[in-house]
């Protein structure tokens, strides 16, 4: 189930990354704050510079004299001001980058943790547009807070207290307008951000279908599905472009409430200074006071629904990133998890039962031994069970009754990462990394020198191909290895459990993607990749079979033979209808 994330939650793992720089943050904040702070004082300094202009007698050097001085400190303000931002901005380009790099890092680490199966349900491309706009998002709000929420919240309070001086009826229609003004936009955008949240899930998904349309290139090719995919991306888009001009509707008709409130507001303040200027309660200058204040105060609160909009789009964009964090990992180490030690590789499943949903169970009470350095195939008809056991045993899933025993340990018990250590796994699908070739086999094991990588590919067969590539071992394999064949793709596979080394070998159909000829080149490097080690090998071409020293035949999930070829073959049970079912040297 996932879990319900509010807008609390958003701004907590925001805060939360903040911490490690929480004082250069608040110098940010103290440092715009004494900026608008500063530009408070220029107002008050223009009254006086217009009642000096419009009191004076005549154009005297001590009139021209006080003129000057009070330009002079409104340019030491405005300067001064100025000086201040710029150190918050330099304060601000150094933390807000350090911040939205651990939000990232927080984000791709809680991707990473998650299971094959969350995977398996995910668009892959709506994953990685959702962990970018996290840190996106972060930019977003905390640049309408320091940059625009809190200036504007500066400049609010102090004109208020400064007009308020000067006249208490105006200062408080100002300050009712802003409350107004305030309790508007909240509802507003409180209303808007459910249609924000649709349109962020909608823009994901767009986003998902183009990446998985690029990806199945060729299988749009094939079938001619581009006018299809086209039709289902306009479709997808369509419904992004509706719920995006529905919220931007919804901000416009707020923003347009707005400027007919600042324009009523604007003309009720001048109609009214008017009257106190002819009882002689205002000067001149205080027209320029309340203009100077007022001119920026609707300027800026004209864009608060802008900001807040803003504001709530961010958090709501950042909502399916923080549920994907906050979302419970399937797979998890237990608190105070061993580290698997391996030391004769003996395999153990002790009444196994697992189920991928609850209509059918693939394993039941499934039981298997496997002795140290034993190699043992595993066949069986298609749906029997066969990866299952591969899944399971590289702790994939876990299971829902039983044990799997590594040299007496069990799986569930020891750390994901030193059980996979432990095992060398070549699949029936291998995806390469959009990287080089020498960086796509050195991932077996990330140490190992260019020699041994090398050597690594020699043993795999792969040597050849890649040195007659353009830039050999340096040359860049494509998205998901699409540059190379499926055989080639296999045996740098191969290359990369042989650069493994690890004590435990698992086959599941690693030569499935393999020619006759490819696979003859390989066999004699298998032999020496499973000595003194325990192997397993599902079910691919009898050729290796055949060197096994074991087969279990897997139906319904239960082991229902188990021996070497010639003993199964003896006794006419599933295995013989299996071999004699079989065609050009495959096992179905």
């Amino acid at each position: 189930m996932k879990p319900r994330v509010r807008a609390q939650d958003v701004w907590r793992l925001f805060l939360k990354h903040r911490a490690e720089v929480f004082w250069l943050e608040f110098a940010i904040i103290a440092a715009v704050g004494i900026g608008e702070a500063l530009s408070l004082f220029a107002p008050i300094y223009y009254k006086k510079f217009f009642d000096t202009l419009y009191d004076a007698p005549a154009a005297t050097p001590d009139v021209a004299q006080a003129l000057i001085h009070s330009l002079l400190i409104i340019f030491v303000f405005h300067v001064g001001g100025w000086l201040v931002i710029r150190v918050a901005t330099v304060l601000w380009n150094y933390t807000t980058p350090l911040v939205m790099r651990d939000l990232e890092r927080t984000g791709f680490s809680s991707l990473l943790g998650h299971s094959t199966k969350f995977f398996a349900n995910t668009f892959v491309g709506s994953l990685i547009r959702k962990l970018r706009r996290l840190s996106r998002s972060y930019e977003d709000v905390t640049e309408e807070i320091i940059w625009n929420l809190w200036p504007l919240f500066i400049f609010v309070t102090g004109s208020i207290v400064v007009m308020w001086s000067r006249s208490a009826l105006i200062s408080g229609a100002v300050l009712a307008w802003l409350v107004v003004l305030t309790v508007l936009n909240h509802y507003v955008f409180k209303y808007k951000s459910k249609f924000d949240e649709a349109s962020a899930k909608a823009d994901a998904d767009v986003t998902g279908l183009a990446s998985d349309a690029v990806t199945n290139i060729l299988n749009v090719k094939i079938f001619g599905g581009q006018g299809y995919e086209r039709r289902l991306f306009a479709d997808r888009t369509d419904d992004l472009r509706r719920l995006q001009t529905l919220s931007w509707n919804i901000a416009e008709v707020n923003q347009t409430i707005q400027w007919g409130l600042i324009i009523m507001i604007e003309f009720f303040m001048l109609y009214y200074a008017v009257g106190l200027w002819q009882k002689g309660l205002l000067t001149v200058g205080d027209f320029a006071l309340f203009q100077g204040y007022l001119t920026v105060l609707f300027w800026r609160s004209g864009d608060l629904g802008k900001m807040v909009r803003r504001l709530y789009e961010a958090v709501a964009q950042s909502k399916e990133m923080v549920e994907i964090i906050k979302m419970p990992q399937e797979i998890r180490d237990r608190r105070g998890a061993d580290v698997l030690k391996v030391k004769n590789a003996r395999i153990d499943f002790q009444d196994v039962v697992f189920a991928y949903t609850n209509k059918r169970k693939v394993l039941d009470q499934f039981n298997l031994s496997i002795r140290p350095k034993e190699k043992v195939a595993i066949v069986g008809s298609s749906g029997a069970g066969k990866s299952t056991i591969v899944k399971l045993l590289m702790r994939f899933h876990d299971l829902q009754k039983g044990r799997i025993l590594i040299d007496g340990q069990n799986i569930a018990r020891v750390t994901q990462e030193s059980l996979r250590q432990q095992v060398a796994l070549v699949p029936q699908e291998s995806i390469l990394f959009h990287r080089t070739l020498m960086e796509n086999i050195r991932y077996g094991r990330r140490d190992a020198t260019d020699e041994e990588v090398i050597q690594a590919a020699k043993e795999a067969r792969c040597h050849d191909f890649i040195t007659d590539m353009p830039d050999g071992y340096n040359t860049p394999v494509g998205e998901r290895g699409i540059k190379l064949s499926g055989g080639e793709r296999q045996r740098v596979a191969i290359a990369r459990a042989i650069l493994k080394d690890a004590p435990i070998l698992v086959l599941d159909e690693a030569t499935s993607s393999l020619d006759s000829e490819s696979e003859h080149l390989i066999q004699e490097a298998f032999i020496e990749l499973m000595e003194n080690k325990t192997a397993v090998v599902i079910a691919h071409r009898l050729s290796t079979i055949l060197k096994m020293d074991r087969v279990i035949v897997v139906d319904q999930g239960q082991v229902v033979e188990s021996g070497s070829h010639q003993e199964l073959l003896a006794k006419g049970g599933t295995y013989r209808k299996l071999w004699e079912i079989q065609s050009g040297g495959f096992l179905e």
